[in-house]
Parts: structure tokens; C-alpha cells; sequence
């Protein structure tokens, strides 16, 4: 149990920090598997004689789990150090895919809530959290760079874990069935090998530590401070609840277009499914390769300008959507969202170097882990929204093809107060920071 201890992972001297970012991956690439439940939703469905809506509570309860247990475990995260958290990420996501694999042998559908949604639910957040908090601490020259790099992985998870499990449910299924059990068990093996690679990985930093040459009164910027606050102080502060709502905000707008992707271009151009379908997985790459290429930018721009330029270039883009769509300009409809999406997954990997740059590394896992609560909160108002809305245009007569197009004007308002929040941001008061003697 002491090789789990904080104290057994601190680096020594010889330890390069570039090898952080491969074990971060490593976690963020497992668990970023929710992303591509949705494959299971009709084996399981088929399975335990239920319909569809039933199966995907799952995937909702997990991403509910995701920001309620990253808040409820971010001190405990902080002190515990990343290596236990992994393997407590690994004991609880892992175990959920072995009982919902029971759950699928037995044809329970609580067990199946219960171990994907409950347990690993609250595995997402822990592995989402430690190796973010991490890396932040190692890349004080590049946080935005190093989150990037991280929740990048998470983001892509899906794009490994989608075609994986219907290769492997194609197999098992030889013998019978779907081949869910057989898929899920044999995923949690493989994750398993990769969680346990990243938390023999990873390190943190010495006390005092920072890259060789680079010293940080010589890279003062604007908003990036060199105190600390706890997590306790920092939720109280004007600060916290305004990159709340920056985040929700963001998400909100990007996560409805990106969940009715493959149903708005069937009927906004009238293509086929597996057109849709190639539409979908093409955002996936965006959102992506956005968390990297915006969040490595913001260390040029700094976090306010890059989330001001989410903002601004995002509403002008959602409203030029109704015009692709009139012109039936396929094209350009097709590059617009793809950098929304872009912009949609930036904001993910921003925000834990925004946290840094207001609040400083301590405890700044455990504040980013109260922060993504908003994350909770914008895959119901995204979705929310644009099925309200759509709904209320159908009945209201409007064609289908052009029913969607209310709902972009839409996004455009929650990206305007998005906009407003991240304007009003200032340096954290003085009166939060801790006192020297008060920070380990």
C-alpha cells in the first residue's frame, strides 16, 4: 500500500517530466470509453428484452457521476496523490464493466445502472481529474499545452473503444448471443493493462520544482498568479462561479449540436444514414484534435483571449448555419460545425490551466473536480434545449429540414452570456490567498 502513497510517487531527479503525459493519456484513453456506449445500447437492449431509452440511463447516470464524485473526491484526490486515485479510477470503472457484463448474464437492468452508471461513474471522475491536476503541476511553463494532451485522450477515447467493442461483440457472438459479456469483460482487461501502466507511470513533482531555465517572475501575464488558494476559498469566490458558467455555457452550446449531428444533416440535406454517421465520427476527430490545438494556443493568447474567441467566432458561425442550410451549402456546413465541435472540445481542455492561472496548483484538481459540475449541468441544458425547441417548431408546421435552424439562434444567446461571464473575470483578491506557512 506504500507504493500508492503520495510520498512513494514523488519524482526524483532524474525523472523527466515528458513522461507524465503518456501515463495521463493512458487513463484518459480508457475511461473516455463512455463516449462509445452507445454501441452497446442495442446488444444490451436485445439482451435483457428492454428498450433502448432504458439502456442509455446508464450513460446518463455516468456522466452525472463524472462531476458529482470529481467534486466530492477532489481533496481527497489532492492529498491522496495521483497513483492511488488511478488505481481507485481503475477499481470502480473497471468493476462497473465487469457488473454490467453480470448484469447482461443475469438480465438485470439495475445491475447494469448500478455498475456502469453508479461505480463507474464515479471511476470517471476520478480518472478524469488526477492525471489533469498532474500535469498542471508539471508544465507551469505550458499548462495549457499539458491539459491538452491529457483530456485529448479522453476525447478520443471513443474513436478506440467503438470499432474494439464491435469487433469483439462480432467474436463472442459466434458462440451465441450478442457477444456483450465476452466484449465488456475483455475491455476491462485491456483497460486494465493500460490504468495499471499509467499509475506505475506517473510522478509528482518535487517540492519547489520547475523546469530547468525557466523562472516565473520572468513570465509574468495577466491573470496568472503566483498564490495559492484552497479549494474551500476558492468555490466561494466571483471568480470560480463565473468560469462555471463559462464552461456550462460552452459545453451547452457545442454538446446539442454534437449529440444530434447525424440526425440534423439527414434532414437539413436530406443525405442517408451512413453519411451521418461519417459526419459524426469526422466532429469526433474534431473535438479531439481541438482539445490540444486551442488549449496549446491559450498559452500564446492566454485563457481569457482563447475563451473570448470560443465565444465570438462561435456565434458567428451558429449563425451562419441556417444560411448553409437554405443555400444547401454541404461544404461549408461541414466546416462551421467542425469548428464549433473544435472549439466545443477546447473549452474542456482550457479550462483546468484557466483554474491554474486564478487560483494557483494547490488544490487545483480538487477545484477543477467542483468546477465540472457545470459539466453535469450542460448535458441537460444542451440537449434539453435544442429537443425542446425542435419539437415545438415541428408541431408548430415548420418543415424538418428547416426546424433545427431556431435552435442555432439559440446556441448563439447561450454563447452571448457565455461571452459576458468570461469578460468579467478578474485576479483572484489578495484576502483568498494563502499564507506561505499554510501551503504544504
Amino acid at each position: 500500500m506504500r507504493f500508492l502513497s503520495r510520498e512513494s510517487t514523488v519524482a526524483q531527479a532524474y525523472y523527466a517530466r515528458w513522461l507524465v503525459p503518456p501515463a495521463a493519456i493512458a487513463v484518459h484513453m480508457c475511461i473516455g470509453q463512455v463516449y462509445a456506449f452507445s454501441v452497446f445500447n442495442s446488444p444490451l437492449s436485445t439482451e435483457l428484452g428492454v428498450p433502448v431509452s432504458k439502456i442509455q440511463w446508464a450513460y446518463s447516470i455516468a456522466l452525472a457521476m463524472l462531476g458529482i464524485s470529481a467534486a466530492f473526491f477532489g481533496k481527497w484526490v489532492e492529498h491522496s496523490g495521483p497513483r492511488k486515485t488511478i488505481i481507485a479510477s481503475w477499481l470502480c470503472f473497471c468493476g462497473g464493466l465487469a457488473l454490467t457484463a453480470l448484469g447482461v448474464k443475469l438480465k438485470m437492468l439495475w445491475l447494469i445502472l448500478g455498475g456502469y452508471g453508479l461505480l463507474g461513474g464515479v471511476g470517471l471522475g476520478l480518472g478524469y481529474i488526477a492525471p489533469v491536476s498532474t500535469l498542471v503541476k508539471w508544465f507551469p511553463d505550458r499548462p495549457g499545452m499539458a491539459t491538452g494532451m491529457a483530456i485529448m485522450g479522453f476525447g478520443g477515447g471513443a474513436l478506440i473503444a467503438a470499432p474494439l467493442a464491435r469487433n469483439l461483440m462480432n467474436h463472442f457472438a459466434a458462440g451465441g448471443g450478442t457477444g456483450a459479456v465476452g466484449a465488456l469483460l475483455t475491455m476491462a482487461a485491456c483497460y486494465t493493462v493500460a490504468m495499471f501502466f499509467g499509475a506505475a507511470l506517473v510522478r509528482v513533482p518535487a517540492p519547489h520544482w520547475k523546469p530547468a531555465g525557466w523562472e516565473p517572475s520572468e513570465h509574468v501575464k495577466p491573470l496568472v498568479t503566483r498564490a495559492q488558494v484552497s479549494v474551500d476559498t476558492a468555490w466561494r469566490t466571483p471568480q470560480f462561479w463565473l468560469l462555471w458558467m463559462v464552461l456550462c455555457m460552452n459545453v451547452s452550446a457545442g454538446i446539442g449540436i454534437l449529440g444530434k449531428a447525424s440526425d440534423m444533416t439527414q434532414q437539413m440535406f436530406g443525405v442517408g444514414a451512413a453519411i451521418g454517421a461519417g459526419f459524426t465520427g469526422l466532429l469526433s476527430i474534431f473535438n479531439m484534435g481541438g482539445r490540444f490545438a486551442w488549449s496549446s494556443i491559450s498559452d500564446l493568447t492566454g485563457r481569457k483571449t482563447v475563451y473570448s474567441l470560443y465565444f465570438v467566432l462561435g456565434i458567428v458561425l451558429y449563425a451562419m448555419l441556417p444560411w448553409t442550410q437554405a443555400t444547401q451549402n454541404r461544404t461549408l456546413f461541414v466546416i462551421f460545425t467542425a469548428l464549433i465541435i473544435s472549439m466545443y472540445g477546447g473549452g474542456f481542455a482550457t479550462i483546468p490551466a484557466y483554474l491554474r492561472d486564478l487560483f494557483g496548483t494547490y488544490e487545483v484538481g480538487a477545484i477543477h473536480g467542483r468546477l465540472i459540475t457545470s459539466w453535469s449541468a450542460a448535458a441537460l441544458i444542451g440537449p434539453g434545449l435544442i429537443n425542446g425547441l425542435y419539437e415545438r417548431r415541428i408541431a408548430a408546421g415548420i418543415p424538418k429540414a428547416e426546424a433545427y435552424n431556431g435552435t442555432f439562434y439559440l446556441m448563439c444567446g447561450l454563447l452571448l452570456v457565455g461571452l459576458i461571464c468570461n469578460l468579467l473575470v478578474r485576479p483572484v483578491a489578495s484576502k483568498h490567498h494563502l499564507k506561505s506557512e499554510e501551503t504544504p
